[in-house]
């Protein structure tokens, strides 16, 4: 009998034609999911209380149309022993119900809590962990600023630019069936002349569908087009703006003065966590931060600071050991990412266990 070498490209030319094969092998055979002793309720929830410490962070993930909750260990870098639950729900009754399971002597030894504006967390992270230390950083701080504050001015500034054209849309359709009535009355009382050739003699006749053309700011763009370009550098500083947008956005200050106000209470606010090491120091500059916010009475922004301003104590935190919820962040995009290898969560189990043993 024939016998043909074995090639690391006919191995995967088998492994691409037979996917499902090798993904049922694995799951059924090559791992130890079938022996895993929290498979029953992997669905629901998944706790590695081993893997607790004393710097956690708290976030939620999309996984198979539902919300799960993680909490994690710095410590562990997004590595083995990051993990430490994950319980679908984000309610406070929902996610304390299995954490309570973890020892209460274990959960008083956390530190600090990173974590974002939920109040949901909020409330977890105060029942379970009663000595923790809850912070708030910078990123989710500059992103509500951002998404609440700056990006609402500017959609509401091109929601009213979107009215506004369309409004001298229809003046100018009425416009031009008016100047083809008073065309068409002048034709009746003063027929055409023609020349001995046959041609009309007069001024040429109008195009009927003349099309309405808004109008456009000194670089050629319309006004939408400028408040569309502009989302991305109004999230930047000024440094790192790129030569077209320095030109956009100094077109966009010249005829909205009051988004240069509210950039310009982002810069100030970014310069006091980037500048300001001391929290009372902090504290003051947030107060002075407040009353400039007063005094433009833009109601984007006035909201932002009352979001803020509430959340104070846990802002302020930041500046105790200047914690970020950063490595919360890197975990839900490695979550994301095996997500996507795995080409979307059809067994949640088997994907829970998957988590639990690479982040476990």
């Amino acid at each position: 009998m024939d016998t043909y070498p074995v090639t690391a490209q006919c191995v995967g030319r088998f492994f691409r034609t037979d996917g499902k094969y090798l993904s049922r092998a694995y799951k059924e055979h090559l791992s130890d999911f079938d022996d895993w002793e929290q498979k029953e309720h992997a669905d629901e929830w998944v706790l590695l209380e081993e893997n607790m410490g004393e710097r956690l962070s708290i976030d939620e993930t999309m996984l198979h149309h539902d919300l799960f909750t993680f909490l994690s260990n710095k410590d562990g870098h997004c590595k083995k022993g990051t993990l430490i639950a994950a319980v679908k729900g984000t309610t406070v009754a929902e996610v304390t119900e299995h954490l309570d399971k973890i020892p209460l002597k274990s959960r008083q030894k956390v530190r600090e809590v990173t974590m974002d504006f939920s109040d949901s967390m909020m409330g977890i992270v105060r029942k379970e962990f009663p000595q923790a230390e809850i912070v708030i950083d910078l990123f989710h701080v500059m992103q509500l600023y951002g998404t609440k504050g700056l990006d609402a001015m500017r959609m509401k500034l091109k929601r009213a630019n979107t009215t506004e054209v369309k409004r001298q849309e229809r003046e100018f359709k009425k416009h031009q069936e008016q100047n083809a009535k008073n065309r068409k009355r002048y034709r009746e009382k003063h027929p055409a002349k023609k020349s001995k050739n046959g041609k009309r003699i007069g001024r040429p006749p109008k195009r009927k569908n003349e099309k309405f053309e808004p109008p456009r700011l000194t670089n050629g763009e319309t006004k939408a087009d400028l408040l569309t370009h502009v989302r991305y550098p109004l999230m930047k500083s000024p440094d790192d703006w790129t030569d077209f947008q320095k030109s956009e956005m100094q077109l966009l200050f010249e005829i909205e003065p009051r988004m240069k106000v509210a950039y310009g209470l982002l810069c100030a606010l970014r310069n006091i966590f980037s500048k300001i090491k001391d929290r009372k120091k902090a504290g003051k500059a947030l107060r002075r931060w407040y009353k400039n916010v007063g005094k433009t009475r833009i109601k984007e922004i006035i909201s932002v600071r009352d979001t803020i301003k509430g959340k104070e104590e846990y802002i302020l935190n930041y500046f105790n050991n200047r914690s970020t919820n950063a490595s919360a962040e890197s975990f839900n995009s490695k979550v994301k990412g095996l997500r996507t290898q795995v080409h979307g969560v059809n067994d949640l189990p088997f994907f829970m266990f998957r988590c639990a043993t690479i982040f476990g």
